[in-house]
């Protein structure tokens, strides 16, 4: 038993796995502490919701898969990227631009579904190929340039939509001209299949997007560890001037990375846009769903398998923060939620103390056995 609890211990993801659920708990705790000292006496009520609200119904789960799709993507376009040694913190840029595409195709060129959410990845794609290209040709850092096509890529959509009367919901209408139209009378065609899920568990949210999401997520995981290219990706990743030394064309493999990259994000909001039940409204806030894949990629340490699971557990307490209202207020529940998705960040510091530990650990069991041998 001892032995294959060893085996377990050293096993690579094992720090990473016990970083998260370590930086999980500990988010927790703190929400409670928090509960507690707003309002004592619902404190067990609220915690209770954050924990099983998002399972208390079938309506509540699919809200949980269907807020879990576009996470999954923006997980997806920092993780990946990181996993190449870059840190693309533009997925939000990414993402709006891909929302973009999605709509405009949708809207105004009657594209289909997946031809929808085929261009979103386009758009996210050019956006974030730009990082890719100042950083492979200049050595531009990629957080400066990505943050700048964030705010670039925010309001050159407002500016496009605003001027694309088609696209908005006062064409079809309706009386809000700064939202854009509704998908379902504008193109029906264009909403995402929900192949009956909705009957099955009783909303509107659900389709197949989160199903979608899980296929990139298992292809990403493909490509970056049983191919060759993913490999050279992540050889750059490590040590560019190394894998330059090897044959590896390091410049192309940074703008590729960041071009994947950017189709995730891109992909995630088509998909958000397409789902039928969200309008784009122009506004001068960039979506947190962009900013959210950054602790979704954090939380998994970047491995697209787990950023299926850790983008479920955000929509998750999400959720369950929405099911708390009115006992606490909005403010309470985003700080409790911000808290719990932000400490996630902490789990690659975790890593690095637990695998500190368990190495101790090791090499202590290893001189006992040795001395035990020598006894002998």
């Amino acid at each position: 038993m001892m032995a294959r609890i060893r085996k377990l211990i050293q096993k690579p993801g094992f720090d990473s796995l016990v970083a998260s659920i370590a930086a999980i708990g500990i988010g927790l705790i703190f929400g409670l502490i928090l509960l507690i000292v707003f309002n004592p006496e619902k404190s067990i009520y609220g915690f209770g919701q954050i924990l099983f609200a998002g399972v208390s119904s079938a309506g509540k789960f699919s809200k949980v898969l269907y807020q879990a799709a576009p996470l999954i993507m923006t997980g997806l376009a920092v993780g990946f990227a990181f996993k190449t040694g870059l840190f693309n913190i533009g997925a939000s840029g990414q993402y709006m631009l891909g929302t973009f595409f999605a709509l405009y195709t949708g809207i105004i060129w009657q594209f289909p579904w997946w031809a929808a959410l085929l261009a979103a990845m386009v758009g996210g794609a050019i956006w974030g190929a730009m990082p890719g290209l100042f950083k492979a040709f200049f050595n531009v850092n990629e957080v400066i340039t990505s943050i700048m096509f964030n705010w670039i890529g925010l309001f050159a959509v407002n500016v496009l939509l605003a001027n694309i009367p088609r696209a908005l919901a006062d064409f079809y209408g309706a009386s809000n001209p700064d939202r854009t139209a509704n998908m379902a009378a504008a193109n029906p065609t264009a909403l995402i299949p929900k192949w009956g899920l909705d009957q099955i568990f009783g909303s509107s949210y659900i389709n197949i997007s989160f199903f979608i999401a899980v296929i990139v997520a298992v292809i990403a995981y493909f490509v970056l560890n049983r191919t060759t290219f993913g490999y050279e990706l992540k050889a750059c990743g490590y040590n560019r001037n190394a894998s330059i030394y090897a044959g590896i064309n390091a410049r192309r493999n940074i703008v590729l990375s960041m071009i994947i990259a950017g189709s995730f994000a891109g992909l995630g909001g088509g998909i958000y846009y397409l789902s039928g039940t969200a309008q784009y409204t122009i506004e001068k806030i960039l979506p947190a769903m962009g900013f959210n894949g950054i602790p979704v990629a954090l939380l998994a340490t970047s491995n697209p398998l787990g950023i299926i699971f850790s983008a479920l557990f955000i929509s998750y307490i999400q959720v369950g923060g929405e099911a708390m209202q009115p006992e606490y207020a909005k403010e309470i529940i985003d700080i409790i939620i911000s808290v719990i998705i932000y400490l996630s960040a902490f789990s690659l510091l975790l890593k690095g103390i637990i695998r500190k530990q368990l190495n101790k650990l090791a090499r202590v069991e290893a001189k006992a056995a040795s001395e035990e041998e020598v006894a002998a």
